[in-house]
C-alpha cells in the first residue's frame, strides 16, 4: 500500500536559498520543456528527451538525474491534462475553460515541486538529517523534523522518490513508503456506522458523537477575520491573509486525521466493518440559502471518508459505502420513514412507534443495517484508493499535481 509521510526541513538561510534557485532553475526548465512538447507535439518521455536533455543541462546547469525529472515530470503532466480533458474536468469540448487549457502549454510555478529520487537525495533518519542536491552544488546536514512513527515508517518502508515541496516558506518533504496492508477481515461481525454532518462531524451508531461547533466558530471567525483584512487591502492586510490562509484547512485535516483514526481503531478492536454513506455529488443536489453556502462548502466530508478508507485499508477493516437516501428520516427500531420524524437537527421522534433518540445517531443506526445487508448479499469491501494529497502519512502516489504544474485553465 503506497503512502506518503511528509517531514518538514529545517535549512539554514544558505541551505534554503539553494534550495529555491533549485526549484526556480527546474519548473523554469519545465515549463521550457512544455512549450517544446506542446510546439513539437512530442509529449512521450523518450521522445521529449532527445529535444530538451541537452538543452536543459547546459542552459539550466542541472545534474544528469534532475534533467532526467524536469523532462518526466513535463509528460506527466500533459498525461494529467489528457485525462482530465477526456474526464470532463475542464469542461465540455469547445468551452472556453476547455480551451484555455488545451490551447496553450502547461506552465509550473516557480515554486513548484520537484521529484527526487535516491542518487539525487540521501537520508540519515537516525541523525536527522538529509543530504540533496542542488544547483549550487550537494547541500549536507540539512536537518528534518519528524514524529517517532514518521521516522519508524521512513526507515522500513521509504520506497522509490521523494517530492521537494516549498510551501508559504517552509520546506518539505514527501517521501512514498510501500507499507504492508493487514488480512483483510472477511468475516465481520458487525459493522460500524458513521453518520456525516456539519454540526456533528460524525457520529457513530454506538452513540459516540464527534461534535464540530468547535470547529464551526472557528470558521465563522475565520470567515469574518477575512472579509476585514480584504476590505482594508494594505500590504500588511495582504502578508497576515498570506499567513493564515492555509490555517483552516490544516485545523480540519488534523481534526479528521484524529477522528478517522479512533474510528478505525474501535473497528478493529472489535471485529467489525466501517460503514459510510455514499456522499458524491451532493454539493450539485443540495439547494441552500447564501448564508449557508459557505459553511456547506467548506465541509470536509471526502476528505474524512478517504482518511477513514485509506487508515481502513492498512489495518485489514472492511469499508462499505452505502445509499445515503432517507437515512436521516427512517425509524432504526420500525424502519417508518416519515419527514415528520426528524423533529430538528438533533431530536427524532417517529410518528408510528413513539421512538426517540439522537437524529444524527438514529441516521448512523440505518446506515450499520444497509451496509450489514449489503455484505451480507455478498457486496466486496468499498474502501477506495487513498486519496492524493500529502498530511501526516496520508496516502498518495507522487502524482503530476504535486510537481506544481499548472495549465491557463485555474482547474488543472
Amino acid at each position: 500500500m503506497k503512502l506518503t509521510v511528509q517531514v518538514r526541513l529545517l535549512p539554514t538561510p544558505v541551505q534554503a536559498a539553494a534550495l529555491e534557485a533549485t526549484l526556480h532553475a527546474c519548473n523554469e526548465a519545465a515549463t521550457w520543456c512544455s512549450q517544446v512538447a506542446f510546439e513539437q507535439g512530442v509529449k512521450r518521455t523518450f521522445a521529449l528527451r532527445e529535444h530538451t536533455y541537452g538543452e536543459v543541462r547546459a542552459r539550466w546547469g542541472l545534474g544528469a538525474q534532475a534533467a532526467q525529472h524536469v523532462v518526466k515530470k513535463t509528460c506527466d503532466a500533459y498525461a494529467a491534462l489528457k485525462a482530465n480533458l477526456k474526464a470532463g474536468n475542464l469542461g465540455r469540448p469547445g468551452s472556453q475553460r476547455y480551451r484555455r487549457a488545451a490551447e496553450k502549454p502547461i506552465v509550473f510555478r516557480p515554486e513548484g515541486a520537484q521529484p527526487y529520487d535516491d542518487r539525487m537525495l540521501s537520508w540519515r533518519i537516525g541523525e536527522r538529517r538529509v543530504s540533496i542536491w542542488t544547483v549550487a552544488g550537494r547541500v549536507k546536514d540539512v536537518a528534518l523534523t519528524a514524529s517517532p512513527e514518521q521516522l519508524t515508517t521512513l526507515a522500513l518502508h521509504r520506497r522509490g522518490e521523494s517530492d521537494l515541496v516549498c510551501r508559504d516558506d517552509m520546506w518539505f518533504l514527501n517521501a512514498t513508503c510501500d507499507v504492508p496492508e493487514a488480512e483483510p477481515n472477511t468475516e465481520p461481525v458487525d459493522f460500524l456506522g458513521i453518520d456525516l454532518g456539519i454540526v456533528n462531524i460524525a457520529t457513530t451508531s454506538d452513540g459516540e458523537i464527534m461534535a464540530g461547533r468547535a470547529l464551526n466558530r472557528i470558521r465563522a471567525r475565520e470567515r469574518g477575520l477575512r472579509t476585514k483584512l480584504q476590505k482594508k487591502n494594505t500590504p500588511s492586510t495582504r502578508r497576515r491573509l498570506r499567513k493564515r490562509r492555509r490555517k483552516e484547512a490544516r485545523r480540519a485535516r488534523d481534526i479528521n486525521h484524529k477522528i478517522a483514526k479512533h474510528v478505525v481503531a474501535e473497528a478493529e478492536r472489535t471485529g467489525r466493518g466501517i460503514a459510510l454513506e455514499d456522499l458524491t455529488g451532493i454539493r450539485e443536489r443540495v439547494r441552500l440559502r447564501k448564508p449557508q453556502r459557505a459553511t456547506h462548502s467548506s465541509w470536509a466530508f471526502a476528505q474524512l471518508g478517504a482518511f477513514i478508507a485509506y487508515k481502513a485499508r492498512k489495518a485489514g477493516v472492511p469499508v462499505v459505502h452505502v445509499d445515503p437516501a432517507y437515512t436521516s428520516r427512517t425509524c432504526a427500531e420500525c424502519g417508518h420513514t416519515d419527514k415528520a420524524n426528524r423533529v430538528s437537527q438533533a431530536r427524532f421522534a417517529c410518528r408510528n412507534c413513539g421512538f426517540v433518540d439522537h437524529a444524527d445517531r438514529n441516521s448512523s443506526r440505518n446506515i450499520r443495517a444497509r451496509a450489514w445487508q449489503l455484505w451480507r448479499r455478498g457486496a466486496p469491501s468499498t474502501a477506495p484508493v487513498p486519496l492524493p494529497g500529502p498530511g501526516r502519512g496520508t496516502g498518495r502516489k507522487r502524482s503530476t499535481t504535486a510537481s506544481g504544474a499548472r495549465s491557463a485553465s485555474p482547474g488543472l
